[in-house]
């Protein structure tokens, strides 16, 4: 733990509504849920980490004791997200994916801080049927997926049904690797683009994410499983076409190609759809559709 978050940590012991905790907040997830709790909380008080403030990895059990005491809410964005990568770095992968979220959760059982984790719809095989329900029994395909489900696991046997767990896939935003502005960038210059035709899954804005995190955090009766991806399936082909369309250029210079010519390292489940039902039993807000939510993207990146 750094000096820096020690020292935040002391003077956030305020009359705050929440006193929320966003690790990993340096990437495409977190960076937007801290700006959603400022935007839409703004009595709250947050603390986002980044990997220079928290490395995960290497704080035990008592650090994150000390850390997680000036908190109501930890939001755990904080993970090894490069799937391929993690096929040969997989005990790099399990560490951050893994065993740091069992300590965390850990932390927040011994505390009684209220604990919720991101995970990912690679932690299933892609062979269903139907969408996957929040209560499917996870099957993965790569170390990546296997890294997560661990991870899972590690919330539910530390915190049982006080723990939260958040699916999500196919994330896109404005930072980090961002898929949809190469997208915008080639449709505004009229150019062609290759994308991937033959895996299928659900897009998904990280705001709307983000928001029901958030909203998931705030829920003193939340606990368990929930999914959080925008309604509706399609192929990175299918997407890419609707956002040449969206920025009024040519559809038809999206160019399908198959997911072999890539040659990447993991495997990925197709398709790999969530079924929604527990986040709105709960009252909370659908989700977008995808075509909806990329809609409203593009608005802010123009932006």
């Amino acid at each position: 733990m750094s000096a820096g978050l020690s020292d935040l940590s002391d003077s956030l012991r305020d009359d705050a509504q929440h006193r929320w905790l966003v690790t990993g907040a340096g990437g495409l997830l977190g960076s937007e849920v801290v700006s959603t709790i400022r935007r839409t909380r703004p009595a709250d008080a947050v603390t986002g980490t980044t990997r220079a403030d928290l490395d995960v990895t290497a704080a035990d059990l008592d650090q994150f004791r000390t850390i997680v005491a000036g908190y109501d809410v930890v939001l755990n964005c904080a993970g090894w997200t490069d799937v391929d990568a993690a096929e040969s770095h997989q005990a790099e992968a399990f560490a951050v994916n893994a065993e740091a979220v069992r300590v965390l959760a850990a932390a927040c059982a011994s505390t009684g801080v209220r604990l919720a984790h991101v995970s990912t719809d690679y932690v299933f095989d892609g062979l269903s049927d139907e969408p996957y329900a929040e209560s499917a029994v996870g099957s993965p395909v790569n170390a990546y997926g296997r890294t997560k489900l661990a991870g899972e696991r590690a919330v539910t046997d530390e915190l049982g049904d006080r723990g939260v767990i958040v699916r999500t896939a196919w994330l896109y935003g404005e930072r980090g690797r961002s898929f949809v502005r190469t997208i915008v960038e080639r449709a505004v210059a009229a150019r062609p683009i290759e994308v991937v035709e033959d895996l299928r899954g659900q897009p998904t804005w990280v705001r709307p994410v983000a928001e029901r995190l958030v909203a998931l955090g705030a829920m003193a009766d939340a606990g368990g499983v929930y999914h959080a991806t925008c309604r509706g399936d399609a192929s990175w082909f299918e997407f890419a076409r609707e956002a040449y369309r969206l920025v009024g250029a040519d559809p038809d210079l999206v160019l399908p190609v198959s997911s072999a010519t890539l040659k990447r390292a993991a495997r990925r489940p197709s398709p790999s759809i969530l079924d929604d039902v527990r986040g709105t039993k709960a009252g909370l807000d659908p989700m977008p559709r995808w075509q909806e939510a990329l809609s409203a993207a593009l608005v802010e990146l123009a932006g």
